[in-house]
């Protein structure tokens, strides 16, 4: 007789605590195991700690599973997570998988898992939280629900058949872009390229920017062509000009030619410049304004959602025109120093014109100079003719400087000891 029960939806992103009630990471999914007559059992938990490293936590050692919260015993082998032969991630593999229910009245697709806990402390998979077929034709509307216990369904899949990844991005949606990013690296390949195909395009090129490059090179080539071009649309203009400079020639060219012109032109003039100059590191689109337009005006240019943290800090002041290339740079408004003034106050009277911007051609060592020096969080870059082409930022300065894997690099990381597979008889609390 089951005497817990609790749904793998909501115990994701759950925090987990060790005894002494300090925060040890977060749950991102469960780990179970097949078994030939009995329903799955669970072997453990992937938790994030901190450093965006997903680690397993064995079932064992979970003293408690309560709302919000789960408490360990404190023992965690901070190894990153590797799924071994036979293990299969509920969030990640389960979710969207269509089964067949056993009593005849035909499919259903996973929607959400209940884990329960037994009188002898093991976890099984319980009840499944399903959704069948629509029954109207409204594109509003969504199937009944229903729930069914493992042993009353069975999994079929055609071949050629993708599983529906759209209950699993759902589950993504509240993650930042670079634990989105670190997410998706972690799920098999195969269950990572259905989900890049299901997720917005803003939020896929959101993640591919927060990835290593043969990660981004990787599922580029796995999208289509017209959808690969829509999400190098949507990425920062550097961080696009990045990416397709790795790629052969005719392969770039070829996107290039399916992205939007404008945004084609912004990568094809930063793919001009060094991969290790201001103009290569730098990104076309700064907050530009005029000499006229007021505090008020630009503090709602800083406003706008999307717009990163680094750039917002600061509007560069030019001459028309007042898109990259702009007419010549006037100087800097800091936004720190915008709260000083009075809405209606024009940005012309408070420009900072003692910083002197770069040349394209800069190095990257001279840029990290200079923001360092002056404790800048962005700084302009100009042509020869003193016109604005763009702005260096400290995070692109350091995507440069950090070695090429430092996404996933851990220094302290070992090679985690060998393990037997899992097997119907494993037993839950044997340390991983």
């Amino acid at each position: 007789m089951s005497t817990q029960r609790v749904f793998v939806a909501r115990l994701a992103g759950c925090t987990v605590f060790d005894p002494s009630g300090d925060r040890v990471g977060r749950v991102r999914d469960v780990v179970v195991i097949y078994r030939k007559d009995d329903p799955p059992r669970v072997v453990g938990l992937v938790v994030e700690i901190p450093g965006r490293r997903h680690v397993f936590l064995s079932i064992g050692r979970v003293t408690s599973i309560a709302t919000g919260q789960v408490i360990t015993t404190g023992l965690i082998n901070v190894r990153r997570f590797q799924q071994r032969g036979g293990e299969v991630r509920v969030m990640a593999e389960l979710l969207g998988r269509k089964v067949y229910l056993n009593d005849g009245s035909g499919h259903a697709v996973i929607e959400d898992v209940a884990i329960e806990r037994s009188r002898l402390g093991e976890w099984d998979i319980g009840q499944l939280f399903l959704r069948r077929p629509k029954t109207s034709a409204s594109p509003f509307a969504k199937g009944p629900t229903t729930f069914a216990n493992w042993r009353d369904v069975r999994e079929e899949q055609n071949p050629g058949e993708a599983q529906s990844a759209e209950q699993l991005v759902a589950t993504f949606s509240e993650l930042r872009p670079a634990d989105l990013a670190n997410t998706l690296l972690d799920l098999p390949d195969e269950r990572l390229l259905e989900v890049a195909e299901e997720l917005p395009d803003d939020r896929l090129a959101d993640a591919l920017e927060e990835m290593p490059e043969e990660d981004q090179i990787h599922i580029l080539e796995q999208l289509g062509d017209e959808r690969a071009a829509d999400i190098l649309d949507a990425m920062e203009p550097d961080d696009a000009a990045d990416l397709l400079g790795q790629l052969p020639e005719t392969r770039l060219e070829q996107l290039l030619d399916l992205m939007e012109p404008e945004e084609a032109e912004d990568v094809r003039e930063l793919l001009k410049y060094g991969p290790d100059t201001a103009g290569g590191l730098m990104t076309s689109e700064p907050i530009i304004l005029s000499a006229d337009a007021t505090v008020a005006e630009a503090l709602a240019l800083i406003r706008r959602h999307e717009l990163h943290p680094a750039l917002a800090a600061s509007v560069f002041i030019t001459l028309p025109p007042y898109e990259t290339p702009t007419g010549r740079l006037l100087g800097t408004v800091h936004f720190q120093r915008m709260l000083r003034y009075p809405p209606h106050e024009r940005v012309g009277a408070i420009i900072d014109d003692t910083l002197e911007p770069l040349p394209t051609t800069a190095s990257a060592a001279e840029v990290a100079r200079l923001l360092a020096s002056y404790d800048l969080v962005s700084v302009p870059v100009v042509d020869k003719a003193h016109r604005l082409v763009g702005a260096v930022s400290v995070d692109d300065v350091l995507d440069y400087l950090l070695p090429d894997d430092w996404r996933s690099h851990d220094a302290d990381e070992q090679p985690a000891p060998a393990r037997p597979a899992p097997t119907a008889r494993a037993t839950p609390g044997v340390p991983r």
